[in-house]
């Protein structure tokens, strides 16, 4: 049984935030923000000297201190800043084996609870775009938000007895994500340690999402769509969108009562009811990838609620990947088929994916086709049976020891992989840590990959 019911909104950690501190004004300007970034840089600096001095009198230090130093200041300043910056950081909190526990701890508070904007900005907001103040367009609107995260806030309101989850972007965030990114990058060179050349296809195909993101009209017409596309799905819920109170920036959706996943683990789920769930997300991602072709490329535990009737509800379309065949057909037919068993078609295949690249030497080919072969070997372990229990760590812990190894090969330290595996490895290694914290037990078989067999 669920704890007794408790309404948060969409995005809504189900924190009590009336007592969070408010942000008054946010840097907007390219000044403005990149003197945040100088400024940080500067303290960063400050951190590895007192780390250095400390290490001269004590030889055996570790690097925690450090970490944990350089990402409260590289988080406060990111969440002060908001937008494309901080988003960054809550993409890298989810990718558990590119960075230290510090920044994945810290980071991760991105997903829920950024420091929220005061009303006066909220105000101008509405201004701007409607023309009116939000109490004249609701009946009720609370100035508070419910809840502060990287592009937006949500604000409850209510309209002709409906009551509604109101979402505001942030003032700036879409006119600086091309100049954040290029302020970010000394950050994300010196914490993930790519090449130059695959942090800039890294942060293109970043860029390109959150364009897209910051667009909220693109994702209201997206979210009708894609809710009306997985309707028949079980246990998945949808909030109804409402365009003609919606736009560029600002959604209005129906308010969804629920849970979120730190919420719903808490009151102790049966097994029963944590399979159920996990049913739900495994069939609305798998029949996206495999019937649409396009998905819901952000599986962040804030983009879902678990509702008291025990469904999963999902809130937010803002972040989409589309999967053109030519990647779509090679990767899936690789991870779902015995192809890999034949060694020439699976080097097609790769080359295709350019996983293997037109002027690799035959040591080379053989190098990352046994490398790239165990890579995929692991992803698709909860495709091979009809069912797969999420609950092994054993699996999540080869995951990761393979990551990790990779990531300190040289050969990896140049990009490899077309654009497209960026976001699409984020959203299923995504999906199979949210099915991994609910300890679910799922169907596989739901939704079947489209395959070939030969290139």
């Amino acid at each position: 049984m669920m704890a007794e019911k408790k309404k948060v909104s969409p995005q809504t950690s189900g924190e009590d935030l009336e007592g969070a501190p408010e942000q008054n004004s946010i840097p907007t300007t390219k000044v403005q923000r990149s003197a945040k970034f100088i400024t940080t840089g500067v303290k960063i600096g400050g951190n590895y000297i007192k780390h250095y001095s400390k290490k001269l009198f004590n030889p055996t230090m570790d690097r925690s201190e450090l970490n944990e130093d350089n990402a409260t200041d590289i988080y406060q300043s990111l969440s002060e800043l908001k937008g494309s910056a901080l988003k960054v950081a809550q993409m890298l909190s989810m990718d558990k084996n590119l960075l230290p526990q510090a920044y994945v701890d810290k980071f991760t508070q991105s997903q829920y609870n950024a420091p929220p904007l005061s009303g006066p900005l909220i105000v101008q907001t509405f201004k701007k775009y409607f023309g009116k103040n939000p109490d004249q367009i609701f009946d009720k609107f609370n100035i508070r938000s419910t809840n502060a995260a990287s592009i937006g806030q949500v604000h409850e309101a209510e309209l002709n007895g409906k009551k509604l989850a109101v979402k505001i972007q942030y003032p700036g965030v879409a006119d600086s994500i091309s100049s954040d990114l290029k302020l970010i990058k000394p950050f994300a060179f010196r914490m993930l340690g790519m090449s130059e050349k695959e942090l800039d296809i890294y942060m293109r195909e970043v860029e390109e999402r959150l364009l897209e993101e910051t667009d909220y009209e693109l994702e209201v017409r997206r979210s009708i769509e894609f809710s009306t596309a997985c309707a028949d799905l079980n246990h998945v819920v949808f909030p109804k969108y409402y365009p003609e109170l919606s736009s560029k920036r600002i959604i209005t959706m129906d308010w969804l009562d629920g849970k979120h996943l730190r919420e719903f683990l808490a009151t102790n789920p049966s097994q029963e009811l944590r399979n159920q769930i996990g049913q739900a997300l495994w069939d609305f991602y798998n029949f996206q990838q495999h019937e649409l072709r396009a998905v819901h490329a952000d599986p962040h535990p804030g983009n879902f609620m678990i509702t008291p009737e025990g469904n999963l509800g999902v809130i937010d379309f803002g972040c989409i990947k589309e999967m053109p065949e030519e990647f779509y057909y090679p990767f899936f037919s690789l991870t779902s088929t015995n192809l890999l068993d034949n060694k020439e078609e699976t080097i097609k295949a790769f080359r295709q994916l350019e996983m293997i690249l037109p002027n690799d030497s035959p040591a080379q080919i053989e190098f990352f086709y046994s490398q790239y072969k165990e890579m995929i070997e692991l992803f698709a372990m909860p495709y091979i049976n009809n069912h797969f229990d999420f609950s092994k760590t054993t699996f999540f812990d080869q995951l990761y020891k393979f990551g990790e190894r990779l990531s300190k090969m040289p050969e990896f330290k140049h990009a490899r992989g077309v654009k497209h595996f960026i976001y699409v490895n984020r959203t299923n290694f995504g999906l199979y840590n949210i099915l991994h914290e609910l300890k679910a037990d799922v169907k596989t078989d739901t939704f079947k990959p489209h395959v070939v067999l030969e290139y």
